[in-house]
This record gives C-alpha cells, sequence and structure tokens, in this order.
C-alpha cells in the first residue's frame, strides 16, 4: 500500500508540474501581446476602426457590469480623440432581450459618438469570434481592439495568428472585488 500511494503522489506531482508548466507557457506566450496595448488615448497609433468586444450592460444579479461602463469609455475615448473614424461592437445577441452590440451601441450614441460611426456585429459570440470577423466580414486586416487588458492580450495574440495588424486600448479595470469572477474565468 505504501508503494501505491508513492506512486500516486508522484504522478500528481507529475501533473500539477505540467499544469503549471503549461500555464507557464501560455501566460509567456499571451502576454508577449502586451507589447501591442496601450493605456493612454495619447499613445495609441491611428487605426480607421475599433473593435468593441462584447460584454452584457448588466451583471446577472442585475447591478451595472462596470466592464461594460469602461469599454464604452474608452471607444469614446478613441474616437473623440480622432484614433479612430468607426467602431464594431461585436458580442452576443442570443435573444431580444440580450443583445451585446445593440446596447453597445446606444451606450455609445448617449456617449455621443455619431450612429453613421457604429457597426454592429451580432455574432462575436467569443474574442476568437470578434476577431476574425472584424477581418472576414468588415474586411479589417488592421484595428484597435477595446477592452481590458488582459482581455485585449488575448484578442491580439488570436489576431496576430491570423495575419490581423491588431493594437490594444485597454479600458479601465474594474475593483479586484468587481472584476474577480470575469478573471477566473
Amino acid at each position: 500500500m505504501k508503494k501505491f500511494a508513492k506512486i500516486l503522489l508522484a504522478c500528481l506531482v507529475l501533473l500539477l508540474a505540467l499544469i503549471a508548466m503549461l500555464l507557464g507557457y501560455s501566460e509567456w506566450i499571451v502576454s508577449d501581446a502586451r507589447h501591442y496595448t496601450y493605456d493612454q488615448v495619447d499613445k495609441v497609433p491611428y487605426n480607421r476602426v475599433a473593435v468593441v468586444l462584447g460584454t452584457s450592460k448588466y451583471l446577472s444579479g442585475g447591478g451595472p457590469n462596470h466592464y461594460f461602463k469602461y469599454r464604452i469609455k474608452a471607444a469614446a475615448e478613441l474616437y473623440n480623440n480622432a484614433k479612430v473614424d468607426f467602431i464594431i461592437v461585436s458580442g452576443d445577441n442570443a435573444t431580444v432581450q440580450y443583445n451585446e452590440p445593440r446596447q453597445m451601441r446606444r451606450a455609445l450614441i448617449k456617449a455621443g459618438i455619431p450612429a453613421s460611426a457604429i457597426y454592429m456585429d451580432f455574432a462575436g459570440f467569443r474574442t476568437l469570434d470578434s476577431v476574425v470577423r472584424a477581418k472576414e466580414v468588415f474586411g479589417q486586416d488592421r484595428f484597435t481592439v477595446v477592452s481590458q487588458g488582459f482581455h485585449n492580450e488575448r484578442a491580439i495574440f488570436i489576431a496576430r495568428h491570423f495575419g490581423i495588424d491588431a493594437v490594444g486600448f485597454n479600458a479601465e479595470d474594474p475593483s479586484a472585488y468587481q472584476g474577480i469572477r470575469t478573471r477566473v474565468r
């Protein structure tokens, strides 16, 4: 029985080491995209189009979603500082009641962005979909991604994999308490 316990422990240690190596490798690969993200609007290079990655306006409990609020603020900041001419809002529209692109468009118009500068992508179910569709459906092989930094890094990694010249403008991060579920995901 002692021999079995030792083998089981060795397998567990090996499995944990493998998981740690995979997580470290993925963090290293994706964090290379950090070089293409910006926190200050004046540092962001001009791109004709920004792609705002979708999220719900409200949390499941009904409260405001700060990820949404800060992405809208960042997209408006890009537009108002002439860093982009057009904005694609890309997200899920699973039901009539749940429509991320429509919610984002309304919020951007409320923030003063002209409706004629906003295009909606209703099939941005995942980051991969939003990034690839910006190229394949909307004809953009160069654009600025708008989301929080950790999300931008993943989106830029995906974009560069598909031959897209993308940079990211990092929207403000919600507080640690507000964003813990999303970060863990």
